[in-house]
C-alpha cells in the first residue's frame, strides 16, 4: 500500500464516522459515539498513563506533549489538562478539522496535519512526553512504524518519556483481515467508499503487529531503556504499551 492510499482511507473515515475511527468499539459505528462519553475515555486512558509515569519517576517537566496519531484530539485533549502545551498530529486533513472543531474550547491544544513518513517538521528534543495509543498499528508496514518510533526518540527530551503501544499478536481468522481485503477488492470495482462505510461492516483500517522481541531490538539500537511494559485490553488483539526512556 502507497503512502498516499494510505492517507486517503483516513480522510475517508475522517468524513464518514471519525470518533468510530478512532476508537472502534462494538455498537459506536455509524456516529453513534456520544461525544462526552468518547472523550471521558482518552480522559481515564492517560490519567492511568500519567499515573504509571509517576510510578517510574518521569516525566519531571510538564511543559510540552506529544500525541502522534491523534485523529480528534481525543488523548491531546487530556495530555492538555497535564501540561502546558500538548500537540496532536495526524496524516488526515479532516482528523485534524474534526479535532480543532471539538477542542476549540482548550487553549492549551494544538493540531497540525502531519502527511509524511517522518515528523521532520518537529524540532529535536522539544517535548518532555511523546505518547500514541492504537495508531502505529494501522501503518502498513513494520519499517515505517520503525522510522516513526525512531523520530519519537530525536523530537523527546533527554529527561522525557516516549510510551506508544503496539500489537504484538492477532488471532489466526483476524490476521487475514478479510474486511479490508474485501473492502479493497471491491474499491477496485468502483464501488462507493461512502457506501461501504456507512452500509456494511468492511472498513479499509489494517492492523500490523511487531513483536515485542523486535520492538525491544529497535529501542535497544536507538539506546532506549525499556522502564515499564503492560498489556492493552483490545478484545482478542494481543498488544503491549511501552513506557520508554531515551536514555
Amino acid at each position: 500500500m502507497s503512502f498516499e492510499r494510505h492517507r486517503q482511507d483516513w480522510e475517508h473515515l475522517a468524513e464518514i464516522d471519525p470518533l468510530w475511527a478512532v476508537l472502534t468499539v462494538p455498537g459506536r459505528k455509524g456516529g453513534r459515539w456520544d461525544v462526552d462519553e468518547f472523550f471521558a475515555t482518552g480522559e481515564a486512558e492517560i490519567g492511568h498513563v500519567i499515573s504509571t509515569t509517576e510510578t517510574l519517576g518521569r516525566v519531571e517537566r510538564h511543559e510540552r506533549a506529544l500525541d502522534f496519531g491523534c485523529g480528534v484530539g481525543r488523548l491531546t485533549r487530556a495530555l492538555g489538562g497535564r501540561f502546558e502545551s500538548a500537540l496532536g498530529i495526524d496524516i488526515s486533513d479532516g482528523m485534524i478539522d474534526q479535532a480543532r472543531r471539538l477542542n476549540e474550547r482548550f487553549p492549551t491544544c494544538e493540531f497540525r496535519v502531519n502527511a509524511t513518513a517522518d515528523l521532520g517538521q518537529l524540532e529535536t528534543a522539544s517535548f518532555d512526553l511523546v505518547y500514541s495509543s492504537i495508531a502505529l498499528q494501522h501503518i502498513p508496514t513494520v519499517p515505517e512504524i520503525e522510522r516513526y518510533v525512531s523520530e519519537f526518540f530525536r523530537v523527546v527530551r533527554e529527561d522525557g518519556l516516549v510510551v506508544f503501544g503496539l500489537p504484538y499478536h492477532i488471532p489466526s481468522l483476524w490476521s487475514f483481515q478479510l474486511r479490508r481485503r474485501v473492502y479493497a477488492l471491491l474499491r477496485a470495482f468502483g464501488v462507493s467508499e461512502e457506501w461501504m462505510l456507512r452500509k456494511t461492516p468492511l472498513t479499509p483500517m489494517r492492523m500490523t503487529t511487531v513483536p515485542e522481541a523486535e520492538v525491544r531490538r529497535l529501542l535497544e539500537r536507538e539506546g532506549a531503556t525499556v522502564l515499564h511494559t503492560e498489556p492493552i485490553d483490545e478484545g482478542p488483539i494481543r498488544a503491549l504499551r511501552y513506557y520508554v526512556s531515551p536514555a
